[in-house]
């Protein structure tokens, strides 16, 4: 069934019929009703919505991707509340969302090349990625939220190293000498475990570099030895991820008093540890988080935590995806602002 068979029907022209479908306002409404009850009593859909997008040059998609699997856009408190800000901004323009995982398997990367799609949101990759790579080959606008930095392309940034700073100085404040970090992934080869220094020279995700240089900074102001400091990369961002990483911190002779995790949901992971291991939070470990979203304030102790605007920074990026589709120049906005939240996961050092 196509256009043409259901105009023969009709006794009608082709381009009529394609005004049924796609400009109403161009044939009366008795006519329009006709066509449509014809065309469902022949089963037939309208035009194919691939080809009539082709032929506009939109598709009326944002493709977003991923640095984990699909699930994991669903399961993250801070992606949902991402893409809820990018899902309201591109809703209004007409725009749906088509999530791929840019997790850099041969059928990832793949599916990301046969994306149809008017734009791309590329959402916390490493640096020389293949399925950015893949994406970029499509040649469409492209936005980036907190990483990779990409030349010419607008990324919605924070300030992740005052962030990490702000952690850390309020735990420095609260007496505290003796650190351990947990990181999200430093590099995309799914390693869980300490990173040496070396390794944290070489991380290819930017966001974590940069927070690893704020928590550094003023571990070193400090009059500390990094070196002292234990770091602990996660292979992927869950409490369970971070529960195993706290046993791995906390498993020595010697046990930092307080933890600066990289993500809310390591250090809810390490509040679940400490609380197995019989260690008193924050009386004997203070931990702090990072994105202040809804699971630190009901954590138990509540979380500690830098609160960053997730919601706004998606909104942001789809003004500037809907620009870019506009073909209007557009400028990134600065990097968004972060605040310490201090709740009851952190107290001055015991003894």
């Amino acid at each position: 069934m196509t256009l043409q068979t259901l105009a023969d029907e009709l006794g009608v022209s082709r381009a009529t019929v394609s005004n049924a479908f796609g400009r109403p306002d161009q044939l009366s409404a008795a006519l329009r009703e006709r066509i449509l009850a014809k065309a469902e009593e022949l089963g037939f859909a309208g035009p194919d919505p691939v080809g009539r997008g082709l032929r506009r040059g939109r598709v009326g998609a944002v493709g977003v991707l991923l640095d984990q699997g699909l699930s994991y856009a669903f399961s993250d408190p801070a992606t949902v509340m991402y893409l809820d800000g990018l899902a309201q901004e591109l809703q209004a323009s007409g725009f749906g969302l088509l999530m791929h995982a840019g997790t850099g398997a041969g059928d990832d990367v793949a599916l990301v090349r046969s994306a149809l799609v008017d734009a791309w949101v590329v959402a916390s990759l490493p640096a020389g990625h293949p399925a950015v790579r893949a994406a970029q080959a499509h040649r469409r606008p492209m936005v980036v939220f907190d990483q990779p930095d990409l030349d010419g392309v607008p990324t919605v940034g924070l300030e992740d190293a005052t962030g990490a700073a702000l952690a850390t100085r309020h735990l420095l404040d609260q007496g505290h000498r003796r650190f351990g970090v947990l990181t999200m992934a430093l590099q995309a080869d799914g390693r869980q475990g300490v990173a040496d220094p070396a390794r944290q020279r070489r991380a290819t995700y930017a966001a974590m570099a940069r927070r690893l240089a704020g928590v550094r900074a003023e571990v070193s102001a400090c009059g500390l030895d990094w070196s002292d400091v234990v770091v602990i990369e996660c292979a992927t961002n869950t409490v369970d991820t971070g529960a195993l990483a706290t046993w791995e911190l906390l498993d020595r002779a010697e046990r930092p008093s307080a933890v600066v995790a990289f993500s809310d949901q390591l250090a809810i992971g390490a509040l679940l540890t400490a609380r197995e291991l019989g260690i008193a939070v924050p009386h004997d470990l203070s931990v702090v988080g990072f994105d202040d979203t809804p699971p630190a304030a009901a954590a138990d102790p509540p979380l500690t935590t830098v609160s960053q605007p997730l919601h706004e920074r998606g909104r942001a990026a789809g003004v500037l995806v809907r620009e870019l589709v506009q073909g209007l120049e557009v400028q990134a906005p600065a990097p968004f602002p972060v605040e310490l939240v201090v709740r009851g996961s952190t107290a001055r050092v015991a003894g």
